[in-house]
């Protein structure tokens, strides 16, 4: 293929990625909105998270599962231009059942809730299917050495998608960011404002959705792409995957039972639901751990997970998915919760609608796409000079995109405050100097600093330390992800697979935060973003050690 055809087969390509963004940023203002209109807790709300990431999981599970069982790789099989045309249809149809779901829908009709959740799993395990096979497919549109430079690239396309998200998805769902507090309460309370406004948006992106196959399916400049690797079985990897599912959905299960009754819960069901989170998320701790201390023991029956960079690695996706995903979730509800007696919320700032959260929901997610485009630059392989000056530069003008995208809604205090939350970024950026070890160290003790600073502060700091977690977590995937599948050899790909899974960390993270805020406050719950990310920094040192005593080079 011609370096032409390879750039419109990446132009083409990218398309799905601005939808994965797009989609799970407007998330943030879907959730507090759904807490409002369903008369739902904290917990709650939290599971559009759970269904929507716990769908990847799933999806790269079952693939796994089902390759493991007829001895090949299904998607290799398909080919991964025909496995992002099969994961469209898919989401696609999650857009048609939500479009039947919500028709009709009124406020306060909790059982319909969990039919939204239905249909976000759906178009999640869609997503699932995209992603599994866009990542390999963007590396193999050209050199590898470079592949990770595309999938920054295609990262930055994504984060333009969370940027314009919860401003579109806003919009579409409240008309107009105007309404005060108690006109927005009352308009939903009398259906004034209801769910079939998310039906004309899934309408409109189950067309996209459907559009964008037949682009891809009917494309000439987009080969099939097929892997070279052969299916390496992993039988006892697949077993401690299974049982780990298994812990999750019997605890997840048990949770939803104690909401089947309209009473107010009592201390003793609140710490119950509480005590089962931890569960899970000790499960999925303790499953890594066992399988780590186990291969290396007896590498047999494990495949890729007798690496112990991968195995630590799982731990770190699913912990940098979850912050990422936790962070952003939970701050709509940080906004709008009074202090009770007062019209301030809990960090000492005028409380937000529904209606008002969507230029923060974007700044938090935009403080991603500034940081993706930093990565991308590497892309267009500049001078070395020219590189520090773009180091400067790009992450401003992808800010002036943010404050373009919702012009009016910042005050200058505000757009300072951010800047400055830009220049420590850049900080880091020149201190890494591209590394992936330092660039996790540094980034990880930002994300640390920012997340404590946030949650004992007050005020805008506290806001802005909270907000700048999306610029700190904005480069550390490709970092993890490289990291993680170093040394791998033909292990590679099944590795590449195990960390997609662990995406898991968004379905998971974001419901213990969710219960930990309806227990203590809000606030304080942010103290789960803290232990990410310091598990993130024991990961990055962790890493350089075993990868050094293997003799791995990974700069």
């Amino acid at each position: 293929m011609t370096n032409q055809n390879n750039k419109s087969a990446l132009t083409t390509l990218v398309t799905v990625f601005f939808f994965w963004g797009f989609i799970a940023a407007s998330n943030g203002v879907f959730i507090p909105f759904c807490k409002t209109y369903f008369n739902i807790d904290q917990f709650q709300s939290q599971l559009v998270d759970f269904a929507f990431y716990g769908a990847y999981y799933i999806g790269a599970l079952l693939l796994f599962i089902l390759s493991s069982a007829m001895k090949k790789d299904i998607l290799n099989n398909w080919g991964y231009k025909s496995g992002i045309v099969y994961g469209l249809l898919m989401s696609a149809i999650g857009a048609i059942v939500m479009c039947f779901v919500v028709n009709g829908s009124e406020q306060g009709e909790t059982q319909i809730f969990y039919l939204v959740l239905l249909a976000l799993f759906i178009v999640g395990l869609g997503f699932s299917l995209q992603q599994t096979a866009a990542n390999p497919f963007a590396i193999a549109l050209g050199d590898p050495k470079t592949g990770s430079h595309r999938l920054n690239l295609a990262g930055g396309i994504n984060s333009f998608g969370t940027t314009i998200g919860p401003v579109v998805v806003s919009l579409i769902i409240f008309g107009s960011a105007s309404w005060s507090t108690d006109e927005l309460a009352s308009m939903i309370k009398s259906n004034q404002i209801t769910l079939m406004t998310v039906q004309s948006l899934y309408i409109g992106v189950g067309i996209l959705f459907l559009v964008a196959a037949a682009l891809f399916y009917f494309s000439k400049k987009l080969p099939s792409l097929k892997s070279e690797t052969t299916f390496e079985s992993a039988n006892k990897a697949r077993n401690v995957l299974i049982v780990l599912t298994a812990i999750i959905v019997v605890c997840f299960t048990m949770i939803f039972m104690t909401y089947t009754g309209d009473t107010v819960p009592t201390e003793a069901v609140e710490n119950k639901r509480m005590l089962l989170l931890l569960i899970a998320l000790l499960a999925v701790i303790a499953c890594t751990w066992f399988a780590n201390s186990n291969a290396s023991k007896k590498a047999e029956g494990w495949g890729a997970m007798k690496y112990p960079q991968l195995v630590l690695g799982m731990l770190a996706i699913f912990m940098y998915v979850g912050v990422e995903v936790t962070i952003g979730s939970n701050l709509g509800e940080l906004l709008k919760q009074a202090v009770t007696g007062t019209n301030l919320n809990t960090l000492g700032l005028p409380v937000l609608n529904d209606a008002e959260l969507a230029p923060f929901i974007s700044l938090y997610w935009g403080g991603l796409m500034i940081g993706r485009w930093v990565g991308a630059i590497t892309v267009f392989d500049p001078s070395k000079g020219l590189k520090k000056v773009l180091l400067i530069i790009v992450p401003y003008i992808a800010f002036g995109v943010i404050l373009l995208v919702n012009f009016g809604k910042y005050t200058t205090n505000e757009i300072l405050l951010f800047c400055i939350c830009i220049a420590v970024q850049i900080g880091g950026f020149f201190l890494a100097k591209d590394k992936p070890v330092a660039t996790l160290k540094i980034f990880s003790t930002l994300g640390v600093l920012g997340m404590l600073i946030g949650t004992f502060a007050s005020g805008q700091l506290a806001l802005f330390a909270l907000l700048s977690g999306g610029l700190f977590c904005s480069i550390m995937w490709p970092c993890i992800f490289a990291l993680s599948i170093a040394g791998l050899g033909k292990y590679t790909s099944q590795g590449s697979a195990f960390l997609i899974m662990m995406i898991l960390g968004g379905a998971i993270i974001p419901p213990v935060q969710g219960k930990l805020a309806d227990i203590f406050s809000i606030q304080s719950s942010y103290l789960v973003a803290v232990a990410c990310f310091a598990y993130l920094l024991f990961y990055a040192y962790r890493a350089k050690v075993v990868l050094d005593k293997q003799g791995v080079d990974y700069n």
